[in-house]
């Protein structure tokens, strides 16, 4: 799990009442995240404890300067948390996110917090005091019922309501953005497929992407940008005009690149 959708309720409906009495998405938002705060304390506690009996024992099997740094780090973690500061607030070392990679800390995953509005309310504009968290207000019902019309005349509605697209475009470029990701593209005669690297991985981090073995065996990457291919028709036109192009191992991919990989093993 690499972040959090958090829906929040802003719409009224007296027939499905909130448990906690009012429509307040500040309070729930909050709440939400001292959930967050408090399964991460309860961590981080357990690991303090048996790093203290660990060098009550005199860290047998492992480097005591080893088991002081995790227990300073995880002490630092233990404040921060104690005083409700959410671990995506913080900055850490590399050393550091290796002692803590295998936690999950649920205050340190990115968010996209969604406040569900009904069509005629004005946008709750909430600015979020924690890092790497983005706030959206959408009219859900509203555009649950758009999706379910015909193309054209959802295009119809969206433009009514001053929606300009979809909710789900945004979601996907607001997670996209949150946990640092891009899409290229691989094509041939029968199929074009996207696929997820992150940013500012190169040509074979991507080629790994699609198989373990393109990556082994990575030679180099034919790529053309998305845009330039629609443009100019096709690969032929593209490798004409100069758009087509060879890259090597140190290419670092781009959002919306095609790419054929040439592997040999």
């Amino acid at each position: 799990m690499d972040g959090f959708i958090h829906v929040i309720r802003q719409f009224e409906n007296p027939s499905v009442p909130h448990m906690d009495g009012a429509i307040d998405p500040r309070r729930d938002m909050a709440s939400m995240e001292a959930e967050f705060i408090l399964n991460d304390l309860i961590l981080v506690e357990r690991k303090l404890q048996r790093l203290s009996d660990e060098l009550k024992r005199g860290g047998v099997g492992r480097d005591k300067a080893q088991i002081e740094r995790e227990l300073a780090l995880f002490e630092r973690i233990n404040d921060l948390l104690n005083q409700e500061i959410p671990l995506r607030n913080e900055t850490f070392s590399e050393e550091e996110e290796k002692m803590m990679s295998s936690y999950g800390f649920l205050s340190r995953k990115p968010q996209v917090v969604v406040i569900n509005q009904s069509e005629e309310q004005e946008t709750v504009e909430i600015e979020s005091l924690y890092a790497n968290t983005t706030v959206v207000s959408i009219p859900a019902k509203l555009e649950m019922d758009i999706a379910q019309l015909p193309p054209d005349e959802a295009a119809i509605f969206l433009e009514e309501y001053g929606i300009q697209e979809p909710s789900l475009n945004r979601f996907i470029r607001l997670s996209y953005d949150l946990l640092g990701l891009q899409s290229f593209f691989t094509a041939g005669e029968k199929e074009v497929h996207a696929w997820t690297v992150s940013r500012g991985a190169n040509a074979p981090e991507a080629a790994g992407v699609i198989h373990s073995d393109m990556q082994k065996g990575f030679i180099r990457a034919e790529v053309v940008s998305y845009t330039d291919l629609i443009t100019l028709g096709g690969f032929a036109e593209a490798r004409n005009q100069g758009k087509l192009r060879l890259e090597g191992k140190k290419y670092i991919v781009q959002d919306g690149d095609v790419i054929e990989i040439r592997f040999n093993l």
